[in-house]
């Protein structure tokens, strides 16, 4: 067993602006702020900690960097839609009306949209 086998994750999200940023986790997505310092604006997401950090230079990969497991994945787009989250289409992928990705002959369903930084989040039953 390694040292960090039972370490709690704490995830890390870099942006440019971090009060804008912040808005967007707590207002739109619907977190919570458990913490804020000079460092990051905490979040609880179930039983892991979201830290959103301030890299001036920051630049958004065009990868998945945060994914949010629910048990309906239509109902969680439907109710980010309302709060006015833009969801990506691929041109690879088969979305359906709701930007939804069903990948052929599994259960699992996706939809991706972006933070205010550009970094790709997902929804997702998997």
């Amino acid at each position: 067993m390694g040292a960090l086998s039972s370490a709690k994750p704490i995830v890390v999200v870099c942006t440019r602006n971090r009060t804008e940023a912040a808005r967007f986790y707590r207002d739109v997505l619907g977190l919570t702020v458990t913490s804020q310092n000079d460092l990051a604006t905490a979040f609880e997401v179930g039983a892991t900690a979201l830290h959103v950090s301030t890299v001036p230079d920051f630049t958004a990969h065009e990868h998945t960097i945060l994914g949010f497991k629910v048990a309906d994945v239509d109902a969680a787009v439907l109710d980010l839609r309302q709060r006015g989250v833009v969801f990506n289409t691929y041109p690879r992928f088969n979305h359906d009306q709701l930007g939804i990705v069903t990948v052929p002959g599994t259960a699992l369903r996706v939809a991706w949209f972006k933070d205010p930084d550009g970094n790709v989040l997902s929804v997702t039953n998997a």
